[in-house]
Order: C-alpha cells, then structure tokens, then sequence
C-alpha cells in the first residue's frame, strides 16, 4: 500500500512531468522499446498484416495516443488478444487474396475506430462491466489456444494447411513430424530462453527484456545456418530441408513502402460490418481491461479517465488503419514492463513510440535478420500464459460454475469466432442465474439505496439479485461517492451475489482505503458461499423476510 505522503508526491502531467521525470521516463521507454518491437513484428505476422503494421500501430499509440489519453503509465500498441479478430477478418473479407485482406481490414479497423471514438464521447467507458469475469477469462484462453495453434507450425519451420482453428490444432503431430531441424532449433531454444527466464530472480538480469534475448540468439543462429541464402541440407539420411530468407523477416528498405491504404469497396456487406463490429467491441473491452488492471499497477493509484482512453484509442486506431496498421490497446504486458522499470508519466510511452520508429528508419536491415521462428516462440509463449492450466485451476478455484462457464466459453470461440462464443457465454451465466431462482426482473435491475447516515457515513443497501448484469449502476454510484469518507455496503438483503460483483466490491474497497478513505461489507455472515474462494459467488440462507440490522457507527 502507497503511504499518504507517497500519494501527495504524485507525478504530475504534460511539459511539467515531462520536465521532472524525462529521465527516468526516457530509460523505461527504451527498455519496452526493446520488448515491443519483437511483439510489435510477431503479431502483425500472425495477424495477416506485413511486419511494419505492427510496429506503425506501436508507433502511433506512443507519439499521439500518450498524448491524448486518459491514463499516466499504459502503453498502447498491438496485442496478441486481437490476433484471432485480424485474422479472420483477412481471411473472410480476402477470400485467398491476402493482400487484397489486408487492405479491407485497414477500412473495418476505420470504421472499428469511429465506433470507439462514439463510445468513448457517449461515456461507455464501462463497457467491461457488461462482461461475467469468466466469460472474459475464457475470451483470452481461447485466443491463447488459438494463437498456440497457429504459430507452433510457424515456430517448426512447417507451413500449416489453410482452415478452421481445430484443423490447425489437429495438424500439431503432423507439423512436428515433418519439422525443419534448423528452424525448429531457432525456436524451440527462443521458447526455452522464455521460459527459463521466467524463474530468473536477479534484479539486473531481470532488466534484460527476454523477448530480445529470444531475438539476438535466433539472429546468432540464423547467421550461423545461413538464411540469408536459400540452399538445401541433408539431416540423417534421405531427409532434405530447404532453408533460406522466406523464414526471415521481409520488410522495405524504404519505410515509405510500408504504407498501404484501405479498400472500402466491401462496406456494403455483411462480412465487412461483422469484422467492424468485431474489431471494435472487442478492440474497447481488451483496452478497458488492461487499464483497469494497469490502475492496480500504479504504485501512485491513479485512475485513467476510461471514456477519454477509450476515445484516444479511437483516435489512434483511426490513423493506423488509413496508413496500413493494426489496431491498438492499452497492453498490458508492455505496461506491466513500464511500471517495473520506473516510469512515471505518459511520455515514458511516449518515447517508447518514438524510438521504434527511429529504429526502423535507420536500421531496417536488423530487423530483416530476425527469423520468423523467435517471433513465433514468443507468441506461442504468450499464447500459453493466456490459456496455461494454472487459469484453470485459478478459475475452478472460484466455483464449478466459472469453470462451466470458462470452459463453455472456450468451446463456443474455438467452434465459432469469438463475438458468437462469447455470446454463448454470457447467455450461459444468465441460464445459471436463473436457475438459482433470480427473478427475470433482476436480470437487468439491481435493488439498491444510497443513504447519508452521518456527515462521513455513506450506507448502501443492496437487495434482490446483485449480478454483471444489472449493477453498472451500483458501479456508477460508488464512483461518483467523495474520497475519504466511510463507505458500508449492507448485502443483508441480497439473496444473490455473484463472482463479478463480489470482485468489483473488493476491488473497490482496497482502492478506495489506498486513497484514505474507509470501506466495508457487511451482511455476509447470512450467505453461503458457492466455492471455498473468498470472492466466490453467494446466496443468502435465511428466508427473504427476515432482516439483519447493522449499527453505523460513526468513524473518529
């Protein structure tokens, strides 16, 4: 917890930060510059898109987007979390003409963006606060999956056979059977290094980015087996491979050649405005996710202003589009990373943006050295941590039924794409809730009283069903109570509570001590717990007529 004398120092913004803090912002920059441009060029890759999309989207999420939004230590840029939306979106609207793809997915990523800027300007910053927490949780373990299917045959050397998701997954054995020795070494030892390094717990190792050592060790090795050079090598007897600069990185010696133009003569059908819809809703819910949690991060506690990001990334993904790149998020790895290394304000971001883009205007023959192997093994690894079993075993840990709907959640997405599986999700959750008898009134109504029991005493009566999708309001309330005061919220009379709205008051109660104030739960002596898990969901045990009453005792 940050002392009160810490949150009074807190950083302040614009020219004013910039000047007291360029420093250590200006190291931090450069250290997530180091991480994203192996990230920025593998999900560009993966996604559909040449190389320079991805870093053209880092670029412009550093240099403007710092600028404009609404949080102090994010990082916007490419994420591995919208892969699956890029690449399907390529894949229907090219019909087997990528670049054709290409340059139609830049128009969805248009008009995706404007949708955000909307949404952000309408004050739907909250629009995460719609989505059951595992539901969401199965979202990104899916793209995991996804993403794992997909760049393994890349980190073996094997091209995959065009197809559905679970053709890819299936032609797993097949791929490691016929793999290339070389570049299956390249990145087999890349997915190590990450690993291993994992577990390091030297501080000054610990500033080594992994990602660049995955990337200069697969550089050494593809020097090493020459593929800059395409020839032929005999591995044990009658087994020969062919090597050279198809498994390296291609990019334009003029970064000018980088730019393509969107190709708006699909805005007529229905494939074109799925991929929008797709692209933006969720584009803005990753985004609104990863700040959230960033705000966690902040040793400082600040709160990013989530419409004002939201319109930002809008903004930002608006420009990237109509010059050739991908869309953009608030990151959260690349975040994480900014935290850790002692950023302090947004020009931290900044600078991290400006120097990829000096990098690839005066070094763009290093990047062409980098074999698409390295960058497969880092997104095979990120793929993994997102669907890993410890999310799992994290998740049943909660109760049976988040497992049930994690898992649904996955099944639906890998079945389907990723709108219609998470739908089934959510759909799933309200069937679960109604059958523990929530009255269909309180799907979307939440019982609830605001009260001033005491000039700093704020009492919060919650009854009827507390659940995702019905307590934005409650959500809207409680932000809107001043700092410092002493907040109760009375459960007594809910008869049910779920995991999602017992994860937004805990949260909300250590954010709102760290910022010098008083919270409380109270009534949950009367509800029995689904899961062992503290924030598991919840249903009262006595009969609905029967009340508890609570003292407000006014705080010294």
């Amino acid at each position: 917890m940050v002392s009160s004398q810490a949150l009074r120092r807190v950083p302040r913004t614009g020219l004013p930060g910039f000047r007291d803090h360029w420093r250590s912002d200006l190291v931090s920059g450069f250290l997530v510059f180091l991480i994203a441009l192996p990230l920025c060029l593998g999900i560009a890759m993966a996604s559909g898109f040449p190389p320079m999309a991805g870093v053209i989207s880092a670029v412009i999420g550093g240099v403007v987007v710092s600028r404009i939004n609404g949080s102090h230590v994010t990082v916007n840029g490419p994420a591995a979390g919208l892969i699956v939306v890029i690449l399907s979106a390529v894949q229907s609207l090219g019909q087997g003409d990528a670049m054709a793809g290409y340059r139609y997915t830049l128009a969805a990523i248009v008009m995706a963006s404007v949708l955000q800027i909307l949404m952000g300007l309408l004050k739907a910053g909250k629009l995460n606060a719609y989505f059951p927490a595992a539901v969401v949780h199965g979202m990104l373990a899916a793209i995991g999956i996804i993403i794992m299917a997909k760049q393994i045959h890349v980190m073996l050397g094997v091209k995959p056979e065009d197809g559905e998701i679970l053709s890819a997954i299936a032609g797993i054995p097949r791929s490691v059977m016929a793999a290339n020795p070389e570049i299956a070494l390249i990145g087999l030892l890349g997915l190590v290094i990450l690993m291993i390094w994992s577990w390091v717990r030297n501080p000054y190792l610990r500033m080594i980015p992994a990602p660049l050592i995955v990337i200069v060790v697969g550089m050494a090795l593809g020097r090493y087996f020459d593929l800059e050079h395409e020839h032929v090598f005999l591995f044990l007897p009658h087994h020969e491979y062919t090597i050279g600069p198809r498994f390296l990185v291609s990019i334009p010696e003029d970064v000018l050649a980088s730019f393509y133009f969107p190709d708006f003569s699909k805005i007529a059908t229905v494939e074109f405005w799925g991929a929008v819809m797709s692209i933006g809703l969720i584009g803005s819910l990753e985004s609104l996710l990863s700040a959230t949690a960033v705000d966690k991060l902040d040793p400082y506690k600040r709160r990013s202003d989530l419409n004002r990001d939201l319109t930002a990334v809008g903004v930002g993904n608006l420009l990237s589009g109509l010059i050739g790149g991908l869309p953009m998020i608030a990151e959260i790895v690349r975040s994480s990373a900014n935290i850790n290394n002692g950023a302090k304000t947004g020009w931290a971001n900044f600078f991290h943006g400006l120097l990829l883009g000096l990098f690839v205007v005066f070094f763009p023959h290093v990047i062409h050295e980098i074999p698409l192997a390295s960058l497969a093994a880092l997104l095979v690894y990120t793929g993994f941590r997102l669907a890993s079993p410890r999310q799992f075993a994290k998740t049943m840990d909660i109760g049976k039924e988040q497992l049930a709907l994690f898992c649904v959640t996955i099944v639906g997405i890998l079945t389907t794409d990723l709108l219609v599986g998470v739908a089934i999700g959510i759909a799933a959750k309200l069937m679960i809730h109604i059958f523990r008898g929530v009255e269909l009134k309180h799907l979307a109504r939440l019982d609830y009283a605001l009260k001033q029991t005491s000039p700093d005493t704020y009492h919060i009566r919650i009854g009827g069903s507390a659940i995702f999708s019905n307590f934005l309001a409650l959500k809207r309330v409680a932000a809107e109570l001043p700092a410092g005061q002493t907040v109760i919220f009375d459960l007594a009379d809910a008869y049910l509570i779920d995991h999602t709205v017992m994860e937004f008051l805990d949260h909300f109660r250590h954010d709102y001590r760290d910022h010098g104030g008083e919270c409380h739960l109270a009534g949950l002596e009367n509800h029995e717990p689904y899961a062992d898990h503290p924030l598991a969901a919840r249903r009262r045990r006595r009969p609905m007529g029967r009340r508890i009453v609570f003292k407000i005792v006014k705080s010294s």
